[in-house]
């Protein structure tokens, strides 16, 4: 540790006392360390006031008065000038404090957030973009109940990739989303609380020719499919499932594309000539010209005849037991007997 990292003791001792001191004088000095930690980031103060949505002035100040007392405590300021238009130098003790500033803080909002959690103030959940319908049938059954207790619902859009680690980390209460289990198992799933909404596969949109690709193709046939294909998410699981991690060198990938909309554009436009995989329920949709992007395309059917046999399952998850540890009435157990009643 440096000799300034040593000297930063004291005041890391301080800044424990104030974070726990209920006046306030705690609310000036999360502000600073936020607005250090935003300095940090931007290297800059203009460009932190505009993260912030500050004034710079309002910025520049609170970095001097940190710089300020820090010189004092520790003799070094946290933050030095490089000059007009230049990032500013961020000392070892700026370093050091950037470091506990990000701990403490992040240790004091989980605190907070676990005990609004535990009071039932607070339910998070977790949505992909496709199942905020869901999410909104099953808020009928609970929002006049939850307005009347002044209980918040923050929603938080969430991808299929992070559904896992969201809930573990408890960044989430709840999620709804789909996620790809082998067909007709649930092993998998064991560490969590399962809604199985539906079941469901996977279906091709594309601009080849029928001669080329019929009503129907089978999973083993893909490797010979110029593919347009996510970089990652559900498709993208279904994919390392069928072909193993490498799958991109086992297919002919022709575009690699960050959502479905820009995909199917793509394929209308001609610019590629190829298939894209999709989920059955968004085939059905296409096929019912339903979707503008999708004009113009077929839909394929994609049989499920490669090992293993994936299928997506559509739900509601969350951590396991947790609802058993809080009462009947308890925000969590209201909504999920609500989203269970909408399953039914």
């Amino acid at each position: 540790m440096s000799s300034s990292a040593q000297l930063l003791l004291p005041a890391g001792n301080q800044l424990s006392r104030l974070l726990h001191s209920p006046n306030a004088l705690l609310d000036t000095t999360l502000d600073q360390l936020r607005t250090l930690l935003a300095v940090h980031e931007t290297r800059s103060a203009l460009r932190a006031a505009r993260v912030l949505g500050r004034e710079q002035s309002s910025v520049q100040k609170q970095i001097d008065t940190l710089n300020r007392n820090f010189r004092s405590l520790c003799g070094e300021p946290l933050v030095v000038k490089q000059g007009r238009g230049k990032d500013v130098l961020i000392t070892q003790t700026g370093e050091a404090l950037v470091e506990l500033a990000r701990t403490t803080l992040g240790d004091w909002l989980d605190s907070i957030h676990e005990c609004r959690r535990k009071l039932g103030t607070t339910l998070t959940v977790g949505t992909t973009r496709f199942m905020l319908d869901s999410l909104a049938k099953a808020w009928h059954h609970v929002a006049d109940e939850f307005k009347e207790r002044d209980v918040e619902l923050k929603v938080v859009h969430i991808r299929t990739r992070d559904i896992w680690t969201k809930l573990e980390s408890k960044e989430v209460d709840v999620v709804c989303g789909s996620v790809v289990t082998h067909a007709g198992r649930t092993g998998h799933l064991d560490e969590f609380d399962v809604i199985e909404w539906r079941r469901g596969g996977l279906a091709l949109l594309t601009n080849l020719p029928e001669k080329r690709l019929g009503e129907s193709a089978g999973v083993g046939e893909l490797p010979r499919l110029p593919l347009v294909v996510p970089g990652d998410g559900l498709i993208a699981e279904f994919l390392r499932g069928w072909f193993g991690p490498d799958y991109r060198n086992e297919l002919d990938i022709a575009a690699e594309i960050d959502e479905i909309q820009y995909g199917m554009s793509l394929l209308r436009s001609g610019l590629v000539q190829g298939c894209m995989i999709v989920t059955s329920g968004l085939g059905v949709v296409a096929a019912n010209q339903e979707l503008r992007e999708g004009t113009g395309l077929r839909v394929v059917e994609l049989k499920n005849d490669r090992e293993p046999v994936l299928e997506r399952l559509v739900g509601v998850f969350a951590r396991k037991e947790e609802r058993a540890k809080f009462p009947a009435d308890h925000p969590l157990n209201l909504l999920w007997a609500a989203f269970q009643a909408e399953a039914g």
